[in-house]
């Protein structure tokens, strides 16, 4: 259970975030592809419990999984880590969607809440967890009672923190709303039951939109962001090539940003991150310049890259020691818009 840190690696630096100061390495490490929605042939778990065993020796701490990849089997992964490590780790699961055959359901309902948290605690071998995140509200439920819920466990000491995953984009951009106004609106009111510590939602180079609204937000009221998908799905690291291809139950595969079309009218993006990476020199690459884009954005801010290879952990983790120039931020700034729909 104690703390197992190999000797001649480098920690990543810490963050504390949200009102409860929750400290965390300030890259985080996205569990779900080790189980769901990526190229399902290479998932293998030893391979990830290696990911993960490395993720924690090298200081960061925060894994973040849900009860529904899988569904459950990425819990059940992670708690294989917890059982030996549980202090080493700070654990973010979430809670409110249910996978079906062909379909995804939300349950907002206060007993089932309360259930799945006890389902979750089991698989992942912990008596509690760090945070506990609202997946998606149930449009049949006040959002105040699955809260409410959610807040009952914590007193129970089942739980330590709350969070909030934001709402999808789709709707909004339909309607002309700005992107994430659902989620705020989500957010004012949740916050009259019980404190949020941190929101969970889309930010990357490619995908700024949290920049506008919602980023502030958290910032203002002392609540912590972590990044969601900071690498772009795995396109701003560089390493994927256009007209590859994707494995037919790899979300890439349908996903109008990846078609071979768009990879390639996109590229532009790729080559400034590379200039920027060759100018820091040491093996410097384009997804640690992205995930140190990230880390600029504020201390509240904190990128959750998601992997299952030890290789990409240890580049992703070194990023929180890539410090950007003002000019390196300029040409950021000055890089092409993506092309092609993110819905």
């Amino acid at each position: 259970m104690g703390c197992r840190k190999r000797e001649g690696h480098k920690q990543v630096e810490r963050r504390t975030i949200g009102a409860g100061a929750l400290a965390m390495g300030a890259v985080g490490l996205g569990c779900m592809p080790m189980s769901w929605a990526y190229s399902g042939s290479r998932q293998r778990g030893e391979e990830s419990l290696r990911a993960v065993h490395r993720a924690l020796d090298l200081g960061s701490t925060l894994l973040d999984t849900a009860d529904m990849y899988g569904p459950f089997t990425n819990e059940l992964l992670v708690g294989r880590v917890l059982k030996e490590r549980r202090g080493d780790a700070f654990v973010s699961t979430k809670v409110g969607l249910l996978v079906g055959e062909q379909h995804i359901v939300a349950n907002g309902r206060p007993g089932y809440v309360k259930r799945a948290c006890d389902a979750s605690l089991r698989r992942l071998q912990t008596d509690v967890i760090d945070l506990y995140q609202l997946h998606r509200a149930d449009p049949e439920v006040p959002v105040e009672e699955t809260w409410g819920a959610m807040a009952e466990l914590v007193q129970a000491g089942k739980v330590r923190s709350l969070g909030l995953c934001a709402v999808g984009a789709r709707g909004g951009r339909r309607s002309g709303a700005r992107l994430h106004d659902a989620t705020i609106r989500q957010l004012q009111r949740v916050q009259q039951v019980f404190p949020v510590s941190a929101v969970e939602a889309e930010l990357s180079i490619w995908s700024p939109e949290a920049l506008e609204a919602l980023l502030p937000w958290c910032e203002a009221r002392g609540v912590g962001f972590l990044a969601a998908m900071p690498l772009g799905n795995g396109f701003l690291t560089g390493t994927l090539t256009p007209g590859e291809g994707f494995e037919p139950d790899d979300v890439r595969a349908r996903h109008p940003r990846f078609t071979a079309e768009m990879m390639a009218a996109n590229q532009p993006i790729v080559a400034g991150l590379r200039r920027i990476a060759a100018r820091h020199g040491d093996g410097t690459t384009p997804a640690q310049v992205a995930l140190a884009w990230v880390l600029s954005r504020g201390r509240h801010v904190i990128p959750v890259p998601g992997t299952k290879q030890e290789r990409w952990v240890t580049e992703n983790t070194a990023a929180s020691e890539l410090r950007l120039s003002a000019q390196d931020l300029t040409e950021v700034a000055e890089l092409p818009g993506a092309q092609g729909s993110w819905d």
